[in-house]
Parts: structure tokens; C-alpha cells; sequence
């Protein structure tokens, strides 16, 4: 897995545990949190996907 997928990936885990840190706390930050995790994710996911086009092109 590419190290870029990877960090996105940390950080998709890490806005999680943040938004629910945030709305247990009676927050409305958590909303942010949120989109940071939906961004994070998209990233993850462009990145595993192109490694493994990648991949499939050099075969």
C-alpha cells in the first residue's frame, strides 16, 4: 500500500475518533471533523486505486 494511503488513511481514523470526541461533548465542531474524514477517505481511496493501476500497467 502506498505511504500516501496510508497517512490518509491515519487520518481518516483519527477525524473519526475526533468527531465522536466532539459530539459526545455536546459540540458542533464534530461537522468539520466529519468532512475531514470524507476528504481523508477520497484521498485514501485515489491512491490505492492508483497503485494498483499502476501495478497493472507495468504487467
Amino acid at each position: 500500500m502506498p505511504r500516501l494511503a496510508l497517512y490518509a488513511l491515519a487520518v481518516c481514523v483519527l477525524a473519526a475518533v475526533a468527531a465522536v470526541v466532539s459530539f459526545a461533548q455536546g459540540s458542533w465542531l464534530g461537522i468539520v471533523w466529519v468532512l475531514m474524514l470524507g476528504v481523508s477517505s477520497n484521498i485514501a481511496w485515489y491512491y490505492i486505486r492508483k497503485a494498483k493501476n499502476d501495478r497493472a500497467a507495468a504487467e
